[in-house]
């Protein structure tokens, strides 16, 4: 008798793996696509500088941290961006200017400070929040075809509990685009103009007018969600995931990695970039575990990049709205949800609420505010009882 695992099991394990990596590696879809097929097709900017902005920052967060920290648009500046109709100029000096901010909070120490004020209660308020939040906008991108979108995130909520529940998300996936292909007419699908996603690559540089603009109308709405959300909840969120990482994984690390990648890859066209909770969330719920999930993502996204045109837009153009807005919906569930909701003390409870209510009601750094002061308020009451 052979001792120890059969060739045919350490294969199959292996199979596993490499599955649950690359499912995990394209789970953020939701989030993703959705902005990015925005800024290039509503917005005209140039697919290969965001796409190749994307691709660099994945494949060096990738080697840096070795573990499946992912990497998204920034939501605020992107969908200002998108409503609003702003100029290439202004994405670049909103990206450039969030990158300036991240390196001095990081090299200062003033968000090692933060991230000691924002105790567990906090974090999961702010997640609570974020998660709602993505969820509506998810339910909202369903409701373009409900049937499809709510029988998706059926069938990825129930493949949680299913031995290949890797495979859930690349099959839907692949059902919607073979669905979209079938049924759409022309060169245009998910309302998106294909003819508009095929803009050259042109290095630009913004004006001191979008410069002043991007930093009062962007830069500071997103700043909040970024500091909150992409820096200190993520920090928490993958050192609770990998504790024999969290040397590694921490605030001034990722402030770091996300500063100096919109710093130095705003100017080649790269979209507002950050880490996000939401992302790791969902990626590890898919099965990333390594950095063969960021790996595989930014190396799809440098193909495209180089690769770009009339073609690789109409196909990704198939993924239906719907399709993505599952996507987003399951990744807003796993952020939102904590088991703090439920075995937390009463206090605790409180914490968590009122900071969700106020990211809601305000915005995200009004919500780190009043979680910190009601965590200031109660370790004085304990210092006072002693």
């Amino acid at each position: 008798m052979f001792s120890g695992n059969s060739p045919k099991k350490v294969c199959d394990q292996s199979f596993n793996r490499l599955l649950g990596e690359t499912s995990g590696a394209f789970a953020d879809l939701g989030t993703f696509l959705p902005l990015v097929l925005g800024l290039i097709a509503l917005n005209q900017f140039s697919a290969q500088g965001i796409f190749l902005g994307f691709g660099l920052f994945a494949i060096l967060s990738a080697l840096f941290y070795r573990r499946p920290i992912p990497v998204q648009p920034m939501k605020v500046i992107a969908a200002l961006v998108i409503a609003q109709g702003l100029s290439p100029g202004m994405l670049q000096a909103s990206a450039m200017l969030m990158g300036i901010i991240l390196l001095i909070l990081a090299f200062s120490g003033a968000i090692t400070w933060l991230a000691k004020q924002l105790s567990q209660a906090v974090s999961v308020g702010i997640q609570l929040a974020i998660g709602l939040q993505l969820m509506w906008m998810g339910v909202k991108m369903m409701s373009e075809f409900w049937l499809l979108g709510f029988g998706a995130f059926g069938l990825l909520f129930v493949s949680k509990f299913l031995p290949l529940r890797y495979l859930a998300m690349p099959l839907v996936i692949t059902a919607g685009m073979i669905w979209q292909a079938s049924t759409q007419t022309g060169l245009t699908s998910n309302n998106l103009d294909i003819q508009a996603m095929t803009t050259p690559f042109q290095l630009t540089w913004p004006t001191a007018v979008e410069w002043t603009s991007a930093a009062l109308l962007l830069v500071v709405p997103q700043l909040a969600l970024t500091l909150t959300n992409a820096v200190i909840a993520i920090s928490a969120m993958a050192q609770e995931k990998f504790p024999e990482d969290a040397a590694k994984l921490t605030p001034k690390n990722l402030a770091i990695t996300s500063g100096l990648a919109n710093l130095l890859l705003a100017p080649f066209g790269a979209s507002a970039m950050c880490h996000g909770a939401g992302g790791l969330t969902v990626q590890y719920h898919f099965g990333a575990r390594t950095y063969l999930a960021p790996l595989i993502f930014g190396s799809t996204c440098l193909i495209i990049a180089l690769c770009w045109g009339s073609n690789i837009a109409w196909l990704l153009s198939l993924i239906p709205m719907a399709i993505l807005g599952s996507l987003l919906t399951i990744a807003g569930l796993q952020l939102a949800w904590s088991k703090r909701l439920i075995d937390g003390r009463p206090f605790c409870i409180l914490v968590i609420l009122s900071t969700a209510v106020t990211c809601f009601a305000i915005n995200a750094a009004a919500g780190l505010a009043v979680g910190i002061i009601l965590e200031q308020v109660r370790r004085r009451a304990i210092l006072a009882m002693r």
